[in-house]
């Protein structure tokens, strides 16, 4: 695990898209030198036409703008949306792009699932929220619950120097910054505690290649110190068997464990999977507590009120086995207490307790029997989609129109 902590960072965390587009949009605008952005999805609505206003006018007062979309999750961004982009001098690039059959995107695993946004090398944005309306709440009594945080500080280096090696070429390339950083976690990945002079904190990646579980054994490290609360809110949970036993032996020792998941999920076959861990979890004393108001999007967690993470990754199969996820992991009592104090408040306001169930003997042998089939059905799909694949992804460049 060779994710580098640094001190001296800044954050704040924004919450959906009210708070996070307008932030975005104004340090594009302020933009003097570059722009860099990676996106799963971004759409041709009233919030994606509002970036491709800013993007344009940056590019032509002459900041260089560098934007790489995920080819499936952003069917929109081709011509003639692109045009005026492309005419601009923004400099558009598709991961892998979508191939279909009979209409159909078909290649969806092993996507460039990044929300990342790099402005002049000094700030930076990570998080969950993709460029389209239904992250902002205002317009849609359906849209979904989300954070990102702002950054500015010495990880942003980090996070630029990820951002660049990705134009031309995604896995497994793109590593090879993080030799220059010297520095290396333990292997067994420890992390130091909070230094003087701004928060510690590391900026976390996983791929196909070399970095397969980084980000999961930050989780891990993190909820095998806890001692006194671990929060996670998360859209699409059913993590491998390793990260459970350590959300149940954490709350057999006492942790109170807080679990926020979908109660009105987006895709429902997602949240009956995750339904099937309810009563392992249940029985070792974790609490789930399901967000009913809207769709869940989250990928965020507390532990102690010192210990935070916001970012792309789900707590899934797709995730923590497939996709290309980028978090920060920081320790900062100020900023992990604000997101503990925000989760709360949606358990407190916006859930639904789920209460372990009245046992039975032939329900709890047809439970046990029907939730080992499934989960590791679940957990070794990846691995079987891998064998499947016979090349590298692809980023290919989006061309203009010739006149």
């Amino acid at each position: 695990m060779n994710s580098l902590w640094v001190p001296g960072n800044r954050f704040a965390l924004l919450e959906n898209g009210e708070e996070f587009f307008p932030r975005v949009f104004s340090a594009i605008e302020g933009a003097e030198r570059e722009v860099l952005i990676e996106t799963f999805i971004w759409f041709d609505d009233q919030v994606g036409q509002a970036l491709r206003d800013v993007l344009i006018a940056a590019a032509r007062r002459g900041v260089e703008t560098h934007v790489l979309i995920d080819g499936w999750g952003s069917p929109d961004i081709a011509l003639p949306f692109a045009q005026s982009l492309l005419d601009a001098g923004v400099r558009l690039r598709s991961f892998e792009p979508a191939r279909r059959l009979f209409g159909a995107r078909i290649n969806m695993l092993g996507r460039m699932h990044h929300k990342l946004v790099v402005i002049d090398a000094r700030r930076a944005f990570v998080g969950g929220i993709n460029y389209a309306k239904d992250h902002l709440v205002e317009l849609d009594a359906m849209s979904k619950q989300d954070y990102a945080v702002e950054i500015e500080g010495p990880l942003v280096e980090q996070i630029h120097a990820f951002c660049r090696a990705n134009l031309e070429k995604p896995q497994p390339e793109r590593r090879l910054w993080m030799r220059r950083w010297g520095a290396r976690m333990d292997r067994r990945g420890s992390t130091p505690g909070t230094a003087s002079g701004g928060a510690v904190a590391a900026f976390v990646t996983r791929d196909n290649s070399s970095q397969r579980t980084d980000i999961e054994r930050q989780y891990r490290v993190a909820i095998r110190s806890a001692q006194r609360r671990i929060v996670i809110a998360n859209a699409y949970f059913f993590p491998g068997y390793r990260l459970l036993r350590d959300l149940r032996r954490a709350a057999r020792r006492g942790v109170q464990v807080d679990l926020i998941l979908q109660g009105q999920p987006d895709m429902p076959w997602v949240q009956r999977a995750t339904m099937l861990l309810y009563e392992l979890l249940l029985r070792a004393g974790v609490h789930i507590h399901e967000f009913v108001e809207r769709p869940l999007h989250a990928k965020v967690a507390v532990i102690d009120d010192e210990w935070a993470t916001v970012g792309s990754s789900n707590l899934d199969p797709t995730s923590l086995s497939l996709n290309l996820e980028a978090n920060v992991m920081m320790r900062d009592q100020g900023f992990a207490t604000e997101l503990r104090q925000a989760l709360d408040a949606l358990i407190e306001n916006k859930c639904v307790t789920v209460n372990l169930p009245r046992p039975g003997p032939l329900r709890s042998i047809w439970l046990a029997v029907r939730t080992t089939i499934v989960y590791h059905v679940l957990r070794r799909f990846p691995a079987w989609v891998r064998w499947t694949q016979s090349r590298a992804p692809r980023v290919v460049p989006l061309q203009a129109e010739t006149p």
